[in-house]
C-alpha cells in the first residue's frame, strides 16, 4: 500500500525543485522563507560560502516584545521589515526571494511585501 505524502513532505519537494535554479551568490544572495503554525522565520544566505549572512524572526527577543502573535500576517510584516533593516545595514540591497515552497499568499506575501517596501530589491 502506497503511503500518502502529508503537506510538508510535499512543501521540501517543491522546495528542493526551485532550489535547483534559486542561488544565492555574494552580489545577489537568497532571501529564504519559513514558517511554522506558531513562528516565521526570514534568513539571508550566500549559497556559495553556505553562510547566514541575516536573520530575523518572531522568536528574536527584541522583536517578540512588540508581537502578540508569531504566526500572522502582521508578524510577517515586521519580520519583512525587520530583515530588511539589517540587510541593508550591512550593504545588501538586492536579493532573490526563496519562498520555500510555499505558496505565495498571506504570511509570506506580507513579508516579502513589507521588506520590498522597507528597501531590498527583489
Amino acid at each position: 500500500m502506497l503511503k500518502k505524502e502529508n503537506k510538508n513532505e510535499s512543501r521540501q519537494k517543491r522546495h528542493k525543485r526551485v532550489r535547483v535554479t534559486v542561488k544565492g551568490t555574494a552580489d545577489r544572495p537568497r532571501l529564504n522563507v519559513f514558517r511554522s503554525l506558531h513562528h516565521i522565520y526570514a534568513q539571508i544566505i550566500n549559497d556559495k560560502t553556505g553562510a547566514t549572512l541575516v536573520a530575523a524572526s518572531t522568536v528574536d527577543k527584541e522583536l517578540t516584545a512588540s508581537l502578540e502573535h508569531g504566526g500572522n500576517i502582521a508578524a510577517a510584516k515586521v519580520i519583512g521589515a525587520a530583515i530588511a533593516k539589517r540587510a541593508l545595514a550591512k550593504g545588501i540591497n538586492q536579493v532573490v526571494f526563496d519562498r520555500g515552497g510555499y505558496i505565495y499568499h498571506g504570511r509570506v506575501a506580507a513579508l516579502a511585501e513589507a521588506a520590498r517596501e522597507a528597501g531590498l530589491q527583489f
